[in-house]
């Protein structure tokens, strides 16, 4: 069985040896990596990575109609990893897949859920829980505050992202979920068969029984500045600010479930070697000397400052999170 993760980077050199090496033990064979446009030298991680066999890059540059990510999914929909692969995964470099289940593997998934087609998993956001400065080490280890097994707002916290089984069903990739629908693919068996056609789970359930996405979308203070600046993979999407903050920035509750599959000594393979190791360093200094660079202007200053004076999301009740859908429009 074969399992490829679609990935799209800029700029995140500091974080890819640690995501790499989680999906490795999670048990992902292959990565086809698109690169765009980075000055941290996260390409020139990709090219050696690629040298060790670790993965295949393709590189990216803009400019690009519809955004760098929606460019890189219509390039790899025709591109042989992604047609020979037996499952197929979009994520981003701050998704972790968290298994529940046996030793934590694909492989031990597939064994919980034999005749399982797609796998729609469950955002679970970690917030940045008052991580003020960015430092080198594991983000699966530094955010370990989360929001609660049943979130009621907002939905945007409960979207997900989807293993699939690569039968030819659709004809496109898609950021959340596969697209472009083939004759037959209404056949294809969903864990959850509610979500064959939505973007996100349904409010007020615990979606994490079996496995999770953990979502690091903030990180700490001063790599959200970075983040901003880095702007969106998708063009339609709307700036990060502190609407995105809030959103995503829930601690209410401890969950250190996914330290139990241990991919450190993959992490650590990969760091000693004489070439990725002082990439990694370059790309850590990097990302410290963009945050002192941005915060000369006032306007970075003054969303640090906020992101500073601002508490952890407020968990809504299942009684406030419906007085606010009621105006919806149908």
């Amino acid at each position: 069985m074969s399992a490829l993760a679609i990935l799209t980077l800029r700029n995140e050199g500091a974080f890819l040896l640690e995501w790499l090496a989680h999906h490795r033990a999670v048990g992902f064979t292959d990565f086809l990596v698109f690169s765009n446009d980075c000055d941290d030298g996260t390409d020139a991680m990709l090219d050696r990575l690629q040298a060790m066999g670790w993965l295949t890059q393709i590189r990216n540059p803009g400019p690009w109609d519809e955004g760098p990510q929606w460019a890189a999914l219509k390039a790899a929909d025709h591109h042989p990893k992604v047609k020979a692969a037996t499952w197929l995964m979009v994520l981003d470099i701050d998704e972790f897949v968290n298994i529940h289940e046996g030793d934590r593997t694909l492989a031990a998934l597939h064994r919980a859920a034999p005749d399982v087609d797609a796998f729609a998993m469950t955002w679970r956001m970690f917030g940045n829980a008052g991580v003020v400065g960015f430092d080198d080490v594991p983000i699966t280890q530094t955010f370990t505050k989360a929001a609660p097994n049943v979130l009621h707002w907002p939905w945007r916290a409960l979207m997900v992202k989807t293993l699939f089984r690569n039968t030819g069903a659709f004809r496109k990739l898609g950021v959340h979920r596969p697209r472009a629908p083939k004759p037959g693919a209404e056949d294809l068996r969903w864990l959850d068969p509610r979500l064959g056609n939505r973007l996100f789970s349904e409010p007020g359930r615990n979606h994490y029984g079996l496995v999770q996405l953990n979502h690091y979308a903030l990180g700490a203070m001063e790599s959200y500045i970075v983040k901003c600046d880095r702007g969106r993979a998708n063009r339609e999407s709307a700036a990060f600010d502190m609407s995105y903050w809030c959103d995503r920035n829930f601690c209410s509750d401890e969950d250190r479930s996914i330290l139990s599959l241990d991919a450190t000594p993959l992490r650590a393979e990969l760091m000693a070697d004489p070439v990725l190791g002082p990439l990694h360093q370059r790309a850590v200094a990097w990302r410290r000397e963009r945050f002192s660079t941005l915060m000369r202007d006032e306007p970075w200053r003054a969303l640090f400052g906020r992101l500073l004076m601002t508490p952890p999301a407020r968990i809504l009740s299942a009684q406030q999170a419906a007085g606010i859908r009621q105006y919806r429009s149908e």
